[in-house]
């Protein structure tokens, strides 16, 4: 793992601020649509088995890089799971100044 934290600090040190927050940004969206699939892999649900969605439509939306939030929410219910969005002051040093914004 350190060899890898070392490769991408090396690699964030060759591109602008801007590259680097939109690289970041890219990742975190590859990261979601891995997250996805393997949340509803963990909670054996086939995509088949999804119950608002086609098998073609659950295989497209876990492979969207970005997605409406009530997609989402739905994508979530259809395996079980609920939803919790909390907010923070960015720059904030403790923790704990997190609020629910949204809970469904």
């Amino acid at each position: 793992m350190a060899v890898a934290k070392k490769a991408i600090k090396a690699m964030q040190a060759m591109m602008s601020a801007d590259q680097a927050r939109r690289a970041r940004g890219a990742a975190e969206r590859e990261i979601l649509r891995i997250r996805l699939g393997e949340l509803r892999a963990r909670q054996g649900v086939k995509q088949s088995e999804m119950q608002a969605f086609t098998q073609t439509a659950v295989s497209k939306l876990e492979k969207r890089r970005d997605m409406k939030l009530s997609t989402l929410i739905a994508h979530l219910q259809g395996i079980g799971m609920g939803l919790e969005i909390r907010v923070y002051r960015k720059g904030a040093k403790r923790a704990g100044n997190k609020e629910i914004l949204l809970r469904v």
